[in-house]
């Protein structure tokens, strides 16, 4: 077997390029900031799309926003958009990533985005199957022979702009972005093809989700995270 890559602490894993920066391109630049190794897969490259001239501009879009991000790692995988299924294959090749790049926390998307890609719902599924079949033994061949590796934390992020509400789970917090909003919108921007000019009010849309959920916690921006798991204190010191 190959010599594996330097570890990373966090991978956060979208359907498209540009899913994650908006659903949690904030997060993923404040951990940056923090020291942490992060890194970014997107299970396909979003081709076609009405308004890309091909994968290649779409790609480069994303290695953009990779780089405002300050992200340590970005791959695309060869799942097809607009077919995109919770395969068994689909399941394997992510998992193939988790057990190369052996991060700690994966942050994936949420819930079904209604009136929008149905990827999306299918990513989450691929996602939440890839971190178990990660730490599955006696399953060497499946996956290229890549040692098992068990994530220890995984959180999903909403993709709904126009929702008034993230979905329901255990436990949902708000994580502070206010030193990043201004990057992550940078980034999003980054894909000309997918925010034109003429579709600026969803970038203030998504500002101002922002900026409302971080109100909402005390912070000028915010972004909703959300865990499988019930998250527990040991110290409420941390709250005050």
């Amino acid at each position: 077997m190959t010599d594996l890559p330097e570890p990373l602490d966090v991978i956060a894993v979208g359907a498209h390029p540009d899913d994650v920066e908006i659903g949690c391109g904030g997060t993923l630049a404040q951990l940056v900031k923090q020291g942490l190794r992060v890194g970014l897969i997107d299970l396909t490259d979003g081709e076609p799309t009405p308004l890309s001239p091909g994968p290649e501009s779409r790609l480069a879009e994303a290695a953009e926003a990779a780089r405002i991000l300050g992200l340590h790692v970005r791959k695309t995988l060869a799942l097809p958009n607009r077919r995109l299924f919770d395969t068994f294959e689909a399941r394997v090749e992510l998992a193939k990533v988790f057990r190369t790049y052996r991060p700690k926390l994966v942050i994936g998307i949420a819930d079904k985005t209604p009136m929008a890609s149905p990827d999306h719902w299918q990513a989450m599924q691929i996602t939440d199957a890839a971190i178990f079949y990660s730490r599955l033994t006696k399953w060497d061949e499946t996956f290229d022979n890549l040692p098992v590796h068990t994530i220890k934390r995984q959180l999903w992020y909403p993709l709904g702009i126009r929702n008034m509400a993230p979905p329901e789970a255990n436990s949902q917090f708000i994580y502070d972005i206010s030193n990043t909003l201004e990057q992550k919108l940078e980034a999003v921007r980054a894909y000309k093809t997918q925010f034109p000019p003429h579709k600026q009010k969803t970038l203030d849309l998504l500002a101002s989700q922002n900026k409302f959920y971080g109100a909402c916690a005390g912070f000028e921006a915010g972004e909703v995270l959300i865990s499988p798991t019930v998250i527990g204190l040991r110290d409420l010191t941390n709250l005050l």
